[in-house]
């Protein structure tokens, strides 16, 4: 058996914290572990790391390899998207892949898995798995649900049909419903919720995504390296919309799990420990007279007073204030935002690279700082700039800093000055992160002027 984890989506839902260079798979929302690692820990309980598949967008490519580095799983296979699609044609790359670089036979029994949601890596999960892998030798599309536990307006419902196997067959599927429904689908007893777990034979879901959704079989139909260069030609569908919805070949096991699904602000309350009036905080916070209100804050004090139902959300850019219950319309916030040309849509002042982070810490006419944090053996491109100079100020660790011809070392407390239109590199030859404070002065600050030299990360 081969696993899939899709890890390519944006997590607007989770705006502010989930941007588009930064989205919710990668964030730490429980412990100290991001989802994603989360995800790969579960799974590597059940196969090897070499039987991972991870498909993400290649901007992400690092991110994804620093997780599995963390946990361990080097050797997991990275298959990256060239442009951001939906989930069916991440699979149907995923598959593609696993057929030629894998070497996938007909009958290779493959779990597709999102890598956003929580639940525990336990005995009754691979149990159902199990049931899942013998249903699916059957050329079933098997799917995983959840028994809801409430009328929840936030989760995709599936209904089921007649006993199959440890199973049943699938009727239908239910995108997020009214609160009118999602009532009468738990009064009425089989409806599950659906976990967007997948479980099938590679064969079954190729034949499956010609039948159902003509465009992305045709596209799939050359090599692996004609599908990844043709990528941006794939319509944007989700794989329940594309298959799951259009196909009489589905079936669905039931799944006795902790099983949430990280989606909105509304579901991380409800995962986050609360006080005896049902608040929830993080960060520097206060609460007088709050009722099941959400809090999240960073580095200044946020206060609540009379608060009942809101959620609050800060970052160093921006604040997001919302009733609990309509936290999915901050997917239309994003969009607004990108429809106004808005930076906050896409960027944290927080930026993750290759060779670590940085942070803008100020910025106005004609300057900014930034903390910049270079990873140990951490190096970034030979460059140069048009429009501004800089000032390196080392506040941790020890530079290598090369200046036109020059390399020297620059330590803790020592600083530099790099002049417009000079080549130069910062690198870190440690063994400890290095910190730097940078200045920027000129005309135009923007991160698109930087002429690339050489780059050992292929930026170029």
């Amino acid at each position: 058996m081969k696993v899939m984890i899709l890890a390519g989506g944006k997590g607007t839902r989770l705006f502010p914290l989930s941007r588009s260079c930064f989205p919710k798979h990668f964030l730490k929302v429980n412990n100290e572990e991001s989802l994603l690692a989360q995800t790969i820990r579960r799974f590597l309980k059940i196969v090897k790391a070499e039987d991972i598949i991870i498909v993400t967008n290649e901007e992400y490519a690092y991110h994804v390899q620093d997780e599995l580095t963390a946990c361990r799983a080097e050797t997991a296979h990275v298959v990256l998207e060239t442009v951001r699609r939906e989930t069916a044609p991440a699979i149907a790359l995923g598959l593609k892949y696993c057929r030629e670089k894998m070497s996938c036979a007909d009958d290779e029994v493959i779990l597709v898995t999102p890598s956003d949601h929580m639940m525990e890596a336990s005995e009754e999960l691979c149990r159902v798995i199990g049931q899942a892998c013998r249903l699916a030798e059957t050329d079933r599309i098997v799917t995983l649900g959840i028994l809801p536990t409430k009328a929840e307006e936030r989760y995709g419902y599936i209904q089921v049909g007649q006993p199959l196997g440890a199973g049943y067959e699938v009727r239908s599927f239910k995108e997020k419903p009214t609160r009118t429904e999602a009532e009468m689908y738990l009064s009425k007893g089989h409806y599950y919720w659906n976990a967007g777990m997948f479980i099938f034979r590679l064969a079954a879901m190729e034949k499956e995504l010609d039948k159902c959704c003509p465009a992305i079989g045709t596209l799939r139909q050359g090599t692996y390296e004609d599908m990844t260069a043709s990528f941006g030609d794939m319509p944007e569908q989700s794989i329940d919309y594309a298959v799951a919805e259009r196909s009489d070949n589905m079936a669905m096991i039931p799944l006795s799990s902790d099983w949430k699904d990280v989606g909105s602000w509304d579901a991380i309350y409800d995962i986050l420990p609360k006080d005896k009036e049902g608040n929830a905080t993080y960060g520097d916070t206060m609460m007088v007279d709050c009722e099941d209100t959400l809090i999240m804050g960073r580095d200044r004090l946020i206060a609540g007073i009379g608060l009942k139902d809101i959620l609050v959300v800060e970052t160093d850019d921006v604040l997001v204030v919302t009733k609990k219950g309509e936290s999915e319309k901050i997917k239309g916030l994003v969009k607004k935002l990108k429809q106004e040309g808005r930076k906050e849509a896409d960027e944290n002042t927080t930026m993750y690279r290759p060779w670590g982070r940085y942070t803008v810490l100020g910025e106005g006419d004609n300057y900014k700082m930034k903390k910049i944090v270079v990873l140990p053996s951490g190096r970034l491109s030979l460059q140069m700039h048009y429009h501004r100079s800089e000032h390196w100020i080392v506040v941790a660790g020890t530079a290598e800093v090369t200046i036109g011809e020059e390399v020297k070392m620059v330590r803790e407390g020592e600083s530099v000055f790099i002049p417009k239109t000079v080549k130069h590199r910062l690198a870190n030859p440690g063994k400890v992160q290095l910190e730097i404070i940078e200045v920027q002065n000129g005309d135009y600050l923007g991160e698109d002027d930087i002429v690339r030299f050489e780059d050992v990360y292929g930026r170029i």
